[in-house]
This record gives C-alpha cells, structure tokens and sequence, in this order.
C-alpha cells in the first residue's frame, strides 16, 4: 500500500539537509553598478567532480504532473550539484530523500513560494521537476562532461506526494 506525503512549505532550514534554496530574503546584499543593482550574493554552491567536469546553465521546460503526485522514481547526480531557478513566479514541488547506504530513504516534499528556487546538493536523491499547475520554464545549472551523472531509483512500492 502507497505511504501519502503531505508537501509542505520550502524553507532554507527545512531544506538544509539536501541543499540550498535560492531566495533573496535573507541573503548578502552588495550594491554595484553605481548603486543601480543589488546583488543578491553566492546563494548556491555549484559542485563538480569527474573527468572535464563543467558547468552548464540550460532551460528546462517542464510539464505539469497531475497531483497528487504517484512517487515512482527518484533520482541523484553523484557528480555535480543541480539547481532549479524558475523563470515564472509560481511555485513548484520538490521531492527529495535522504541517502539510506545508496538507496533513497523516504521522501520528503516541499512546495516553493514564487520567488523561490533550489539547488540540490551533489549526489541528492530528488524527484524530476514538477511545476504545478501549468508549463513551467527553468533555469537548470548543473553538470556537464565525462562519466555517469545520473542514478535512478524505482520504488518497489509507490508513494503518493499530496499538496497540503
């Protein structure tokens, strides 16, 4: 039988476990340009490992999922970390699992507020991106080069991911 998520509401210290979400609100703020720009500074931290690893900034233009959400696959990038940037202000579902000795644990979801993007740590268990509601387009910076980025994991149960 599915075990039900509720997801709740994407805070930096509820989050901290699987990564960094990138906000304004609270961030270091430095003035530039001749005072006409506010930089919201170093907000995520970009990892990468492996052979001629580089970082790459894509668009994704994700499709909605019909919720509540059937939880039957995650997965990580053992070799670089992966951030999600909105290019809309409407919120969005992330799923992630802690690391159970090279398995996802049990899930965890969270639902952004417009505003909001992450950036999941290197070798993080997470589910695909889920905008709500509508298409979604996003900023996705993460890893490019040799070696295998990308693990998959099918649970022998699913889980049902619910709004709150």
């Amino acid at each position: 039988m599915a075990k039900t998520i509720i997801a709740k509401p994407l805070t930096k210290s509820s989050f901290a476990p699987y990564g960094q979400v990138i906000e304004k609100q609270g961030s270091e703020e430095r003035v530039i340009n001749n005072g006409n720009c506010v930089r919201h500074h170093d907000l995520a931290k970009i990892e990468l490992d492996g052979p001629r690893a580089e970082p790459s900034i894509n668009i994704f233009c994700g499709q909605p999922y019909e919720m509540p959400l059937l939880l039957k696959m995650v997965e990580r990038h053992p070799l670089g970390s992966q951030a999600f940037v909105p290019m809309h202000d409407r919120p969005f579902l992330v799923v992630v699992c802690p690391d159970d000795n090279g398995k996802p644990g049990t899930p965890e979801a969270f639902v952004t507020e417009p505003g909001q993007g992450i950036n999941l740590s290197k070798g993080q268990w997470h589910g695909v991106l889920t905008p709500l509601g509508q298409e979604g387009d996003f900023v996705v910076i993460d890893r490019v080069g040799d070696g295998n980025n990308l693990e998959e994991y099918f649970f022998d149960t699913p889980f049902i991911v619910e709004l709150p």
